[in-house]
């Protein structure tokens, strides 16, 4: 009973409490939008039969709107850039010869207790034996150089204690293997050496940290699209390829701008990660119209878990992301045209929001999961056009308008995607020795059926890994990084899952959005559902292990849920009754993102504070 007494108390109060006020939230938004019996309204809507149409014209931002927008944009960039990674990291390599022994010596003898490395690329493993007199030799254990040991920084210490060395070996086990730097230890730290030769391995001394961590190391997946970065910039075939090239393009930019370091192949995942938030605002506001609801929806957004995990490890989710948003945002303002508009009024927004969806699926392929669901919209606002336009006896026939929207549609989310995804596949071809259009051409068709084949036969299971309906609940995080327990008590750990207040409050939301498409024929929350379904149901039958940074582009979608239903709220409580929950839920998120700061980012707090304030969920790896 004291075990319980004890887990009760804060770590199971805090999670019902928050799931109290956001049933308290959802009750308030279903109470103030539901008719009173009897009252006009009430009857009104029992005897009118809604029409679909989506949309009622686009609200345009206003001069209030720079403050909010400015200000919740410059606090998460702050929040996101913060403690994101090192700036220097070794930027030389040491490569081996055929021979594949490099051999250096000391000016004296040392006591080596421990050597450190920092790996390049290539896949392999050293040897390094070492000697007091240059005739007895010592092997120290096997300097592994395996594909997730790349980009870190890694330890090994000689059986036994420390040993007399002088004169040393290296050799590596083939000719591609590179080393960043060698470090050694005696019993009283870092030692400083000289080497007539190796100089490659000991001209960064001075970056050599004191334990390997995030900060100055790969890790998840980084050491397949960090590496693949930095492979396209160096012209090399890459390894990973079972995504398409553009995500790793983009996180190359970071690379060129800061080098390779762990803040330069972050650098542009974070950067598109706070470019959501002043896209996510005008969204809102175009949705919308209402400026305290822009803001406290993009505010919803930006204290989101995932949101700020994902965007800070250098992987393709962010860009995948970032992409689904803006190409929703760009048919959101085609399809709120007035019906009779013209042509040449939807052409660039059409055209936007197909060149956002090509980006993004040369990004990844699961912004193919969004263009099926713009595809649904697509049809069905087809029908509801030529309906309207009939009605309306617009000046441009509904026939003449179809065509010219159709062959448009056709350029710009087909040819257009297509001719951006194989443009994305130069620098493999560039890598080949070959550009003509047909070597291209090949390198994208054999690909993808990698991709595919690959993607099908991934049964390896992970400790971390989730189901969909896991996802919906926020039930099994992804656990990115754990370090060890110090002697304080302290410890540094991050993982990728959504803020419980989003995800409990947007599942509820979603289902608003279900009951209000049917039972009002609302077209603003059939275009949100179709968004988020879009994005989940895909999952459904994925026999996979899958992971709940899968559900990162669904968040988008609970996000703007949650403002359906406050906007729901501002429009029927009575003046000024809306702010308390309103900024009540804004406050709680915000409120719970500040106190999962430090196990979003890695901050260093004690093993006491995970376990007893932050552990809300059995499931949950703190």
């Amino acid at each position: 009973m004291e075990d319980l007494a004890q887990y009760i108390t804060p770590t199971l109060l805090l999670p019902l409490l928050a799931l109290v006020a956001v049933f308290v939230f959802f009750g308030c938004y279903w109470s103030v939008t539901a008719p009173r019996p009897g009252t006009l309204d009430w009857i009104a809507q029992r005897e009118r039969r809604a029409r679909l149409a989506f949309g009622a014209g686009i609200h345009p931002m206003t001069g209030r709107d720079v403050l909010p927008l400015l200000a919740i944009t410059v606090l998460y960039a702050v929040t996101a850039f913060w403690g994101l990674g090192s700036f220097e990291n070794p930027q030389t390599f040491q490569t081996f010869s055929d021979g594949r022994t490099l051999t250096f010596s000391l000016d004296s003898r040392i006591d080596l207790a421990r050597v450190d490395y920092y790996t390049g690329l290539s896949t392999g493993s050293y040897t390094l034996e070492c000697s007091a007199d240059g005739t007895n030799w010592n092997s120290l254990p096997v300097l592994e150089q395996t594909y997730a040991d790349l980009l870190k920084w890694h330890s090994a210490a000689p059986e036994g204690g420390p040993v007399q060395a002088r004169f040393f070996r290296l050799t590596a086990s083939n000719s591609t293997l590179e080393l960043g730097e060698l470090a050694l230890y005696g019993p009283g730290g870092l030692l400083a050496v000289s080497p007539d030769s190796a100089a490659l391995l000991f001209d960064e001394q001075e970056l050599v940290p004191p334990e390997s961590t995030y900060y100055n190391s790969a890790y998840f997946d980084e050491i397949y699209h960090a590496r693949t970065a930095y492979e396209h910039i160096r012209g090399i075939y890459p390894y990973e390829i079972t995504h398409p090239p553009l995500g790793k393009l983009l996180i190359g930019l970071g690379i060129r701008a800061f080098g390779m370091t762990p803040f330069g192949w972050r650098f542009a995942g974070t950067l598109f990660g706070v470019l959501m938030l002043p896209l996510l605002y005008v969204f809102l506001k175009n949705l919308f119209g209402k400026t305290a609801l822009s803001f406290c929806g993009t505010a919803l957004f930006a204290f989101d878990f995932m949101h700020l995990t994902q965007t800070r490890i250098a992987t393709v989710d962010t860009y995948a992301v970032f992409f689904i948003l803006s190409m929703y945002f760009f048919f959101y303002r085609w399809l709120a045209l007035p019906p009779d508009a013209p042509f040449r009024r939807g052409a660039l927004p059409l055209f936007l929001a197909g060149l956002s969806f090509g980006i993004g699926v040369s990004c990844k392929w699961t912004v193919l999961y969004g263009g099926a669901g713009l595809a649904l919209l697509y049809l069905i606002h087809l029908v509801l056009n030529r309906r309207a336009r009939q009605e309306l006896e617009a000046a441009s026939p509904f026939a003449s308008w179809a065509a010219k929207t159709i062959l448009f549609s056709v350029l710009v989310f087909v040819l257009l995607p297509a001719v951006i995804y194989c443009l994305s596949y130069l620098p493999y071809a560039q890598a080949r020795g070959d550009t003509s259009l047909s070597r291209l051409l090949g390198i994208v068709w054999d690909n993808q059926s990698y991709m595919f084949t690959y993607h099908k036969g991934v049964t390896t299971g992970h400790p971390y890994s989730s189901r969909w309906w896991q996802w919906l609940f926020d039930i099994r995080p992804i656990l990115y990084y754990r370090g060890e327990v110090t002697p304080d008590g302290l410890r540094s750990a991050f993982a990728a899952f959504n803020n419980p207040i989003i995800s409990w409050t947007g599942l509820l939301a979603v289902a608003a959005l279900a009951v209000r498409t049917v039972q009002r024929r609302c077209g603003t929350a059939l275009f949100l559902l179709v968004g988020y379904l879009a994005q989940l149901l895909p999952w459904l039958p994925i026999s996979r292990p899958t992971f709940a940074y899968h559900y990162f582009p669904c968040t988008v979608f609970l996000v703007l849920a949650i403002c359906y239903l406050i906007s729901g709220i501002m429009d029927r409580a009575e003046e000024g009754c809306w702010r308390l929950p309103v900024y009540g839920l804004t406050g709680l998120t915000a409120g719970v993102y500040a106190l999962f700061y430090p196990f979003l980012t890695g901050v260093t707090v004690p093993v006491w504070y995970t376990t007893w304030i932050l552990k809300w969920l059995p499931s949950w790896p703190l």
